[in-house]
């Protein structure tokens, strides 16, 4: 159990009235990759998640893919004695899986694993260009009628895809979560940033800190302005994510070191002129993800 004061995440809002805090927990290689790790210490990934928990994290983000469903089945037992309603669970349905009959298969294993009876938000992990858009849309949408899930959400899609998932939704989706930091700015270049501002949509991003690197080896730009809002590299770049409008972020955090940082981003903001310096002279800015990018 974390051994500082619980914190209390500032919310955004969009205009439907479906909040997130600004910053939530990641469950990225919590249990493996791609597939379980077999000496992953369960007990300690269970903690590290309690400890977020404690420490003030409301929304936890997850996937069926992650270390093949193991990483759910350490949430469920690390949310067992917290109140469900006191707590945002994200998960995601895989690529392979958006066939209709297969999204629901999916949401229900998660949700046996999670032990919980509803998602509050549902993701597609990222769209399959060999499975028809209209049909996995027509399963979320029914997911969601159904009371299964509160609130449709997308991960990794292009503004086009967005709008096009949108047209068959028929009603909002709220959030797509895709790779945005200070160096990799695809999100604002493709116009997806703006698109979802227009469109009352969260941008969540993921690996805000780029696995670290940013902060660990940061140019002199963040270093002066550490210097003057004292605070660490990380929460510099951290806080620059959240000041933009319409956009959250999420972080694996599973040290109480990088929980108690990462907390430290929030409740304070850089101010305007320090923002766009930010924007405009961060060196080495990439135009799309290094992993692959928006579909």
């Amino acid at each position: 159990m974390t051994s500082f004061p619980k914190m209390k995440i500032p919310k955004k809002e969009l205009l439907n009235g479906f909040t997130l805090p600004m910053l939530s927990m990641g469950t990225w290689m919590i249990g493996g990759g791609a597939t379980r790790d077999p000496e992953c210490d369960e007990d300690l990934a269970v903690e590290s998640i309690r400890s977020g928990i404690h420490a003030g994290i409301t929304c936890i983000d997850t996937a069926e893919i992650y270390a093949a469903g193991f990483t759910e089945q350490l949430i469920g037992r690390a949310i067992k004695n917290f109140p469900r309603k006191e707590l945002q669970l994200i998960s995601k349905v895989s690529p392979k899986n958006l066939r209709y009959s297969d999204v629901f298969q999916s949401v229900e294993l998660s949700l046996d694993r999670l032990q919980i009876d509803y998602l509050d938000v549902y993701l597609i992990h990222k769209p399959n260009p060999n499975i028809p858009l209209k049909e996995t849309m027509r399963a979320m949408k029914d997911l969601r009628e159904q009371g299964i899930v509160h609130e449709i959400g997308v991960s990794n899609f292009s503004m086009g895809t967005l709008h096009k998932a949108q047209k068959h939704l028929g009603f909002p989706i709220v959030l797509d979560q895709v790779h945005y930091n200070l160096m990799f700015r695809e999100p604002e270049i493709s116009g997806l940033l703006d698109y979802c501002r227009e469109n009352d949509i969260f941008v969540m991003a993921w690996r805000p800190l780029e696995k670290g690197a940013l902060a660990a080896d940061s140019p002199d730009i963040i270093k002066k302005l550490s210097e003057k809002y004292n605070r660490t590299p990380a929460q510099v770049i951290i806080n620059w994510l959240l000041s933009q409008d319409n956009v959250v972020t999420l972080s694996t955090m599973r040290r109480e070191r990088n929980l108690r940082e990462n907390l430290g981003a929030v409740g304070w903001a850089l101010e305007a002129a320090d923002i766009e310096e930010l924007r405009k002279a961060f060196p080495n800015q990439k135009k799309v993800s290094n992993r692959e990018p928006l579909l």
